[in-house]
């Protein structure tokens, strides 16, 4: 017997005894509370006597209900389910009397009413013990899950073919580790902080990891609103004020992620990558899929079509989810608080503050929203949907706060790693075959944050520029946060940014938001986009202000001239029609930021002025403009650089942009470099929807030798870091199926119990 079957026994044995013995305290405390019920002789017993009673009586209703409990269910399947709710408690108080009968001596008696309550409340406590107990337990819940599709296999009616029923096209799950940069993401599978993902990559059948390029908003809205629904236009930041209606659109603001929605279909008369039997779980947007939980976009939707939280009510109907996650739940605060002291006590610099609501905000995304989620995924995977995507949210929300390369960041990257674990297991026992494939929206840079660096915000400088009143003491900018949104939605709660809708600022007063380490900055009482020879007669100081701060890389701002310029530290002046990678004000910024600013230059609604913050390439420093040490949104450093994790069976990211591009075009990118992957949320867009249109047809990838000319797409790990060794939790590419031109319909309506497994059956998600 293997080490890995010992210890799966030695795990079952310790359960069924603690189990066990909480049962036997259950008993002794019933026999104490109740009149009716004993477990001693009429002259009394010795204490040990009694215990002994009590383990033997609640072992004898153990075995009972595990041997006996199956049977009956199946022979009283045919009993109208109201009688059979009640014959569930008279049939366990039967139980556990002759458990009570068959205790030497006689000792044990009880009524039958008292019966009926002591069986109850003993299932009820073994129940919430055993669960308690399994939170940790992966393989016990996926032996659970792969019952359960035999179960809805033998209920459909499906025979059980050679290949396990499997014929047809695969489906494809896209996982969305929002927030996990590429570098991140290939050191800690190096590390063995990401096992799975390290057996991925080991295996040269399997996977491949491939850098892309974000756009110059390196953000969720920006980035999943391009990937889902094929256009990212004019979403210049995380939010945004839109001087016609006087509005700070916020993309994690259920109205504007809808509207956000509606234009993107509007642009490219496209419902979006899911709209053929697609799942989108826990997204800012539909993907224009039928099957929905926690998407952001429909919260804004009244009526029965308002889905959004339909996931926590699938997933929370079944108790034993309940209680783990509950556990879970409390254990991630109780982590959060302990980690935020030690930060304080080790005087770790940079450090913001993580109290008030904080610990249960980060629970809820790394627990909550993480368990619904993968909950979900699997649920999908079991009914057999075409295209799955999911959000996972919890490595983003700690990094925002711990910092992206913090030791609380890792030990949440574990987590997930046994998420994604669960979820490649899980695909052996799907109806249907899988392609799984990783991805991240953005990455995150690190850096101490500009308020805590230089004293004072950038709405406090831009008011000084301005030569209007400023605080005396730096007031805190609002933290973007996507977990702490989807907590308000949870919880019918207003969600932050509504206000500023409602009551945009002064006309006379600068409008300063943040998005990371962008800046924005509108002046409502300048009709349309501001330029700056206005703000030179207006505001003089202003320009030269914020150019010339050391906090400050660069500025984007309109002009009647030039049409756009670039100012930089120096008094450096660029049209944008002149701008070049590694000159002036962006030579520090990287590959594709030139061809980035002006794509955003040609937004209706950019900002008067665009800030984006200075950036250090030797420590990949920003100064975000929120309460963040680990931020994005702007340029500069890891947080333009996410990832693709894809199994080799399908075309190489490079060759699928190059299909698509222009005949003629060349495939070469900035200054004459080939690409590393993809660049935009666009392309990446694209490339997803090749790939689904493979799997419905023949498998074909363009070219095997991957894309002429480009630089190695799957890189080495890091010099000096060994590759975890061990076998992959994966078995390794799935063969495919026969080749198959169709896509399949979804057979079931968009309310579809199948989303989730059964309420009756326990669902795992990845626990804490």
């Amino acid at each position: 017997m293997s080490d890995g079957r010992w210890r799966r026994a030695g795990g079952t044995l310790i359960r069924v005894i603690s189990v066990w013995a909480v049962s036997t305290l259950t008993l002794l405390a019933l026999a104490g509370i109740l009149p009716d019920f004993q477990l001693q002789a009429d002259d009394g017993d010795t204490v040990t006597r009694t215990a002994f009673t009590a383990a033997w009586g609640a072992g004898a209703f153990g075995l009972l209900s595990a041997l006996v409990w199956p049977v009956l269910v199946r022979a009283l399947l045919i009993v109208p389910a109201l009688v059979l709710g009640a014959l569930v408690f008279f049939l366990n108080g039967s139980l556990l009397l002759i458990a009570l009968r068959l205790i030497p001596d006689g000792r044990g008696d009880a009524n039958p009413e008292t019966a009926v309550v002591v069986a109850a409340v003993m299932s009820a406590v073994a129940s919430a013990t055993s669960t308690a107990l399994a939170v940790r337990d992966d393989d016990a819940y996926r032996r659970r899950l792969s019952r359960l599709a035999d179960r809805r296999r033998r209920r459909s009616g499906t025979p059980q073919t050679a290949d396990g029923g499997r014929g047809g096209p695969p489906g494809i799950v896209f996982v969305q580790l929002d927030g996990v940069g590429h570098d991140v993401l290939e050191q800690a599978a190096a590390d063995g902080l990401m096992p799975t993902v390290a057996g991925l990559l080991s295996d040269e059948a399997g996977h491949r990891l491939t850098p892309w390029t974000t756009d110059w908003s390196s953000q969720t809205g920006a980035s999943q609103l391009g990937i889902l629904h094929g256009s990212n236009f004019d979403v210049p930041a995380f939010r945004w004020f839109e001087k016609e209606t006087g509005t700070v659109m916020v993309s994690s603001r259920p109205a504007s992620a809808l509207e956000l929605q509606r234009r993107a279909i509007a642009r490219t008369h496209d419902g979006g990558l899911l709209t053929v039997d697609g799942a989108s779980r826990g997204n800012l947007f539909s993907g224009g899929a039928d099957q929905l939980a926690l998407v952001l976009s429909m919260a804004a939707r009244l009526g029965k079509g308002r889905r959004s939280r339909a996931g926590y009510f699938a997933y929370f109907s079944d108790p034993a989810n309940a209680v783990r996650t509950a556990l879970s739940f409390v254990a991630e605060v109780g982590r959060e608080i302990g980690q935020s002291v030690r930060a304080r006590v080790r005087k770790e610099v940079p450090r913001v503050k993580r109290g008030g609501l904080y610990p249960f905000i980060r629970a809820f995304a790394t627990v909550v929203e993480r368990d619904v989620v993968v909950a979900a995924v699997i649920g999908d995977m079991f009914a057999g949907r075409t295209a799955v995507y999911a959000d996972l949210v919890a490595y983003d929300e700690v990094a925002h706060h711990s910092g992206p390369f913090s030791r609380d960041a890792e030990k949440v990257l574990t987590r997930l790693d046994r998420s994604l674990g669960l979820i490649l297991k899980i695909a052996d026992h799907t109806p249907r075959d899988y392609r799984i494939v990783l991805l991240s929206d953005h990455g995150q840079s690190p850096g101490e944050t500009f308020a805590g660096r230089y004293g004072l915000t950038l709405k406090d400088l831009v008011r000084a520029g301005c030569g209007l009143p400023v605080p005396r003491r730096a007031q805190r900018t609002r933290s973007a946060s996507e977990a702490r949104d989807a907590v308000r939605i949870a919880l019918h709660r207003p969600v932050a940014g509504e206000q500023e809708a409602e009551h945009p600022a002064k006309s006379s007063d600068p409008v300063v938001l943040a998005s990371g380490n962008l800046g924005l900055l509108s002046f409502p009482d300048i009709e349309g986009r501001a330029t700056r020879e206005q703000l030179d007669r207006r505001y003089p100081a202003l320009l030269g202000t914020l150019a010339a701060h050391p906090g400050i890389g660069f500025l984007l701002v309109g002009s009647q001239r030039h049409g756009s310029v670039v100012l930089g530290p120096g008094g450096a002046e660029v049209p944008v029609a002149e701008l070049a990678d590694g000159e002036g004000p962006l030579a520090v910024f990287g590959a594709g930021a030139a061809d980035a600013v002006r794509r955003t230059d040609g937004f209706p609604h950019v900002a008067d002025v665009m800030v984006n913050s200075m950036y250090d390439p030797e420590t990949g420093r920003v100064h975000a403009f929120e309460e963040q040490i680990g931020s994005h949104g702007g340029l500069g450093g890891a947080q333009s650089r996410p990832f693709l994790l894809w199994p080799r069976t399908l075309t190489d990211p490079l060759d699928a942009v190059a299909a698509d591009a222009p005949r003629g075009a060349s495939p070469a990118g900035p200054g004459g470099v080939p690409p590393a992957g993809p660049v935009g949320a666009e392309a990446v867009h694209r490339v997803l929807a090749r790939w689904l249109r493979e799997l419905s047809g023949p498998q074909v990838p363009l070219r095997q030798e991957g894309f002429t000319g480009a630089v190695r797409v799957d890189e080495p790990f890091p010099a000096g870091r060994p590759l975890p060794t061990g076998r992959p939790l994966s078995d390794g590419p799935v063969s495919d199926g026969p080749a198959d031109a169709h896509v399949p319909v979804p057979a079931d309506g968009p309310d579809s119990g199948d989303a989730v497994p059964d309420p009756g059956d326990a669902v795992p998600g990845p626990r804490g």
